[in-house]
């Protein structure tokens, strides 16, 4: 699991350290090199002779990106250091001279930066606040056209919103981001997560205290969460899933929906619509009727007009609310979502649903606003409801009870297809009945199994067509091969 810690933690991690002597700098400066040089062998062939532009601010990663382009000058690579700011990191400036390298102006160096190949990103460290301004926005901006060589974010992309994943100007997008200590929040949640390129941290010993700010569930994380069935299971203890979803005008989503349960290994589903010759059709082992179900799927292919489905959606609530039954609620039920549920249900937006909903709560944000701030508006509408909140996008958000977040970043961008968010939400219905009496117990664990149905969803894209188009169906098919791959894996 990959966790992320604030900057005011991390620098209370830093204190004690720096303080007793321990040489932060250099540890950090030596990493960041070490790396630059592996891009550069990998890249060139050779350190010596390459071309290395540093952006250079008044902080400490300016100071840590003028330590690393020292080591490099005298690993014989041509070192220039653009300066936005006569405040400089004094020895940091004076070791890079001392190894041959130059400390120029910004619009003096701009274009061999440009051409350089391989450019730091040193301009703003975790301590500064709002965006990029003055000669270092002109000097992004300008490279931001266009940088023939690889790009290096030290510690964080500079002028992203370290904490909140903001991005109040402009950003010179990076291929890796070498960050120290701990990840920072920024990196993992958009949208300034699509300015991180690869992500590499370096330990450098500190003691984080508290809470983390942002967690990252890897592999090894989701086969742990899975409900693996043990010997002596049958299906009702495996679970039993009760589906809501489609009509006549979309039956697609009541098939996807319950393809993707019965594919993710829930115990039965039970299928509740108008569509159930065509669901049998193509899942026999769907089961029609209502009956006892651990968990729901609400709402897939379920639209305004859609009277009767819309009362069944209303009467199943109501076990929900009673019983405690967890539910996955999607885009038609979100309108149909009780004044306050709890954690064990879990909404699945996408940013303009989640907009819509928040208004009709009494909040005034449209989907660009969402897509700006989307872990905000995640932690406002599970405020506002008591639900657990999965927001959909190209970095997919998770906020639960306990103050739980969780940012997932698996899928391709292929993955943006009709039909996919039904696909979630069955497998994510799947996981919910199969640890139905856990999440009972612990109420939190639910934003844990939505994260998990997040990276087997991005995984098994990947798996149905790496690196091309990817239908809906195409990845529920691959569910049994994806699970069956992260649990040999565990």
């Amino acid at each position: 699991m990959l966790l992320s810690w604030t900057s005011s933690q991390v620098r209370a991690a830093e204190e004690p350290l720096l303080a007793a002597g321990v040489p932060l700098m250099d540890r950090a400066a030596f990493a960041l090199a070490t790396q630059v040089a592996a891009l550069l062998r990998e890249r060139l062939g050779r350190v010596g002779g390459a071309h290395v532009a540093i952006l250079v601010g008044p902080g400490n990663n300016g100071g840590d990106a003028l330590f690393a382009g020292a080591h490099l000058a005298r690993r014989g690579a041509a070192v220039r250091a653009l300066t936005v700011d006569e405040r400089v990191h004094g020895a940091g400036a004076a070791a890079l001279r001392a190894a041959g390298g130059r400390l120029v102006a910004a619009d003096e160096g701009a274009a061999w930066a440009a051409d350089a190949d391989v450019v730091l990103d040193g301009l703003l460290g975790i301590g500064a606040t709002g965006g990029l301004r003055g000669v270092a926005a002109d000097l992004v901006e300008r490279l931001s056209v266009g940088v023939r060589g690889l790009v290096v974010a030290v510690d964080t992309p500079s002028g992203i919103g370290v904490d909140d994943g903001a991005l109040p100007g402009p950003v010179l997008a990076a291929d890796r981001t070498v960050t120290f200590g701990a990840a920072k929040p920024g990196l993992l949640l958009p949208p300034a997560s699509a300015t991180v390129g690869q992500l590499s941290v370096v330990d450098l010993g500190l003691d984080l205290a508290g809470a983390p700010a942002i967690a990252r569930l890897d592999d090894a994380d989701v086969a742990g969460l899975w409900p693996v069935p043990p010997a002596d299971a049958h299906k009702y203890t495996r679970g039993v899933l009760g589906v809501v979803a489609g009509a006549r005008r979309y039956p697609g989503a009541a098939v996807l929906s319950t393809t993707a349960a019965v594919l993710a290994g829930v115990g039965m589903v039970r299928y509740l619509g108008d569509v159930g010759d065509l669901v049998v059709a193509r899942r026999p082992e769907v089961v029609i009727g209502v009956g006892r179900v651990q968990a729901w799927v609400f709402g897939p292919g379920v639209s305004p007009d859609d009277a009767s489905q819309r009362r069944r959606i209303e009467h199943a609530f109501e076990g929900v609310r009673e019983r405690g039954e967890a539910a996955v609620c999607d885009a038609g039920a979100l309108e149909l979502l009780p004044a306050h549920v709890g954690p064990h249900v879990v909404l699945t937006p996408h940013a303009g649903e989640l907009a819509r909903l928040l208004t009709t709560r009494g909040e005034h944000v449209d989907r660009a606003g969402v897509e700006a701030e989307p872990l905000r508006w995640a932690r406002r509408a599970h405020e506002l409801t008591g639900a657990t909140v999965l927001l959909k996008g190209p970095v997919t958000l998770v906020v639960g009870a306990q103050s739980a977040v969780y940012s997932q970043a698996e899928a391709p961008s292929w993955l943006a297809t009709a039909g996919a968010g039904d696909v979630l939400a069955g497998l994510l219905g799947a996981l919910l009945a199969g640890r139905a009496d856990d999440i009972h117990e612990d109420p939190s664990l639910a934003a844990a199994l939505a994260a998990a149905a997040a990276l087997v969803h991005g995984r098994a894209a990947h798996r149905a067509n790496p690196g091309g188009p990817v239908a809906a169906r195409a990845v529920a098919v691959a569910l049994p091969e994806t699970i069956a791959a992260l649990l040999a894996d565990a």
